[in-house]
């Protein structure tokens, strides 16, 4: 039997040991010679891919738009106020409480001894199975229920089987112990 020595053992592991290093070396620099070839019809040869667009023919500015704050503004306040002169009208030929007056709701809000103005989450719920305008009437009273505001509101497209909600203002309740009620609600 051909036995090796245990000096020629040592030697081989060393041998062995100092190797792998090169080998492994070797094995990296063809790896990568071998991704960075032209061939890129195999898979795994892929280069990182990059979308080169044109220049836009022009830079958006810093400017902002023609609209202003102050025209967005006057539009909202034009909005309510057409929603307002609506529902006004709709109201005037309404006897009694109306026909959606148990679909509203009002909550008076805190009030600070400073504020300018009384103010009462309105929310009317629409139970009917399409959009539909609801005019609404609040009116701010005192404790002995003289009425000391009305407060005309419109809800323009009130969802069907949803809740929406808009503030009532009073600045004649400001200052003095009022509460919110509802006097008319109208489904137009």
């Amino acid at each position: 039997m051909n036995q090796t020595s245990p000096v020629r053992r040592a030697l081989g592991r060393r041998a062995a040991r100092s190797l792998t290093p090169a080998v492994l070396a070797a094995v990296l620099v063809a790896g990568t010679a071998a991704c960075d070839s032209d061939d890129s019809s195999t898979q795994g040869t892929a280069r990182s891919t990059r979308t080169v667009s044109a220049e836009p023919a022009s830079s958006p500015t810093a400017t902002g738009s023609p609209r202003t704050q102050e025209d967005f503004a006057a539009s909202v306040s034009a909005d309510v106020e057409r929603n307002r002169q609506k529902a006004v009208t709709t109201l005037k030929g309404v006897e009694g409480k109306g026909n959606a007056f148990d679909d509203v709701s009002v909550n008076g809000l805190p009030v600070a001894a400073a504020e300018q103005f009384r103010s009462a989450l309105v929310r009317v719920t629409n139970p009917t199975g399409k959009a539909a305008f609801y005019a609404v009437r609040v009116e701010f009273v005192d404790a002995s229920g003289k009425v000391l505001d009305s407060v005309v509101l419109g809800f323009p497209d009130a969802p069907p089987n949803q809740t929406v909600s808009q503030h009532a203002n009073s600045r004649k309740a400001a200052g003095v112990k009022s509460f919110p009620r509802i006097a008319q609600a109208e489904r137009g």
